[in-house]
């Protein structure tokens, strides 16, 4: 089994030939430590840092020096659009108050399937479809501006009572969280 430990920063960034291709879909890519096969069959166990997802075009490269580039796998999705753009942006925000991990496009937006989440889209008005699409949903706000200050917690644990604990939200600390 080829071992892959290395993410490069972009395919513009390495001058290199890449051997293979890993298709995988968005759960996979989150991941930083699994087995899985390149497009040619080959068997590569990957084990890079955890906690940020591998999008269309990551580049790999393995112990040997072997460069692998990741591809997005067409996957299972939702993909829901209107030409309104005050009922997207209602969408968009029922959809970020879940903390549903969302693809935005000009007039569509596109998550995993969930058929609530789907009825809901469609009584806002929007057209609701499945279908086998490649998945790339937004970073997070606080992935683009340099992390977060609870360390990229501000999630399930958040609104859970998870390690944070329960609190009120009613003062805003530095990135605009209410939090007393």
């Amino acid at each position: 089994m080829i071992t892959v430990t290395e993410r490069l920063i972009s395919s513009g960034d390495v001058d290199a030939e890449i051997k293979d291709t890993i298709c995988l879909p968005f759960d996979d890519r989150k991941r930083g430590r699994f087995k899985t096969t390149t497009e040619s069959g080959l068997d590569v166990g990957i084990f890079v840092e955890r906690g940020n997802v591998m999008r269309d075009g990551t580049l790999l490269r393995s112990d040997a020096g072997d460069v692998f580039q990741i591809r997005s796998a067409d996957e299972e999705v939702t993909t829901a659009s209107t030409d309104d753009s005050h009922l997207f942006a209602r969408a968009c925000y029922h959809l970020g108050n879940r903390h549903v991990p969302l693809q935005v496009g000009e007039g569509w937006l596109r998550y995993q399937n969930d058929y609530v989440l789907d009825d809901m889209l469609r009584q806002l008005g929007l057209v609701v479809i499945q279908e086998q699409a490649p998945f790339e949903p937004e970073n997070g706000a606080y992935d683009q501006l340099g992390g977060h200050h609870e360390g990229g917690r501000h999630d399930r644990d958040h609104h859970e009572g998870g390690h944070h604990g329960s609190h009120s939200h009613d003062e805003l600390d530095e990135h605009g969280h209410h939090h007393s």
